[in-house]
């Protein structure tokens, strides 16, 4: 059966939808010893595929994983980096680092610690990432200085960035110090730095910003384990069913028990 290329690549856990459209731009996939282009339909039973002049073969295609990481500051949120700082990958063991495609499902900025998805799911990482969704994402935010209920209240609004107004957010007064402020702030998006960019433009700048849940997706809940800075966990089927739900896609069943682990 015909199907996208880069949807096929995603599926097989090779890279994200994304990804696999950058590397098929790059001229670094061919189909049948021809270069590939974007939107071109093959047959994985047919038509050879090879990347980076390796074959991708269909029976090597890796069991799908799910993990829940609590991301450390200092850490990027991508694959590789081309200024060589540490990835979110590399708190991995070895055995899941390597040849099975998992990547971040969306970002957590270098100097952001929390709650961050992985997967070698493209298919769920597309439609996670995708505009016309709109999973909310919670943050415990420490800004400098105090805001005023009408600041608060004009955040939840929205405020306009570069040109486009921000959708209206949830955002409460948590608790306040000498000269700092504790916020939580619930996001139904997920612009480039878009708290720290708002709280700037506001005038009470970011000091510390910390993802604690992706939709009901939570660090710590009443069946697992809290997860320590750089720890993570195998998703639950409750939570699998949650994700499922939000792309319209019948729930995959978790083969892990559920754990915490360190990198190693």
């Amino acid at each position: 059966m015909e199907e996208r290329l880069q949807k096929i690549l995603a599926q097989w856990g090779i890279a994200s939808r994304r990804e696999s459209e950058e590397m098929i731009k790059q001229s670094r996939v061919r189909v049948n010893g021809i270069l590939a282009h974007l939107g071109q339909k093959v047959d994985p039973q047919r038509d050879k595929i090879l990347i980076d002049d390796i074959p991708v073969l269909t029976e090597q295609r890796p069991s799908l994983i799910y993990l829940l990481l609590h991301k450390p500051a200092g850490f990027v949120s991508t694959c590789h980096d081309p200024q060589g700082r540490p990835t979110v990958l590399d708190l991995l063991p070895s055995e899941l680092r390597e040849g099975l495609g998992i990547h971040p499902v969306g970002r957590l900025d270098v100097d952001s610690t929390g709650a961050l998805i992985l997967t070698n799911d493209g298919e769920l990482t597309y439609g996670l990432t995708h505009p016309s969704h709109s999973i909310s994402k919670s943050y415990r935010v420490t800004v400098q200085g105090h805001p005023p209920a009408a600041v608060i209240q004009r955040w939840s609004q929205g405020v306009i960035l570069e040109g486009k107004i921000t959708r209206p957010a949830r955002v409460r007064l948590i608790e306040t110090y000498i000269n700092q402020s504790c916020l939580e702030i619930v996001l139904q998006e997920g612009r480039n730095r878009q708290i720290r960019r708002v709280a700037e433009q506001l005038g009470y700048p970011v000091i510390k910003l910390h993802r604690t849940a992706i939709g009901s997706i939570q660090l710590k809940t009443a069946i697992t384990p809290f997860l320590q800075v750089g720890e993570y966990r195998h998703l639950t089927q409750d939570e699998m069913i949650f994700l499922s739900k939000q792309i319209n896609r019948t729930p995959i069943k978790t083969k892990h028990k559920l754990r915490s682990k360190a990198k190693t």
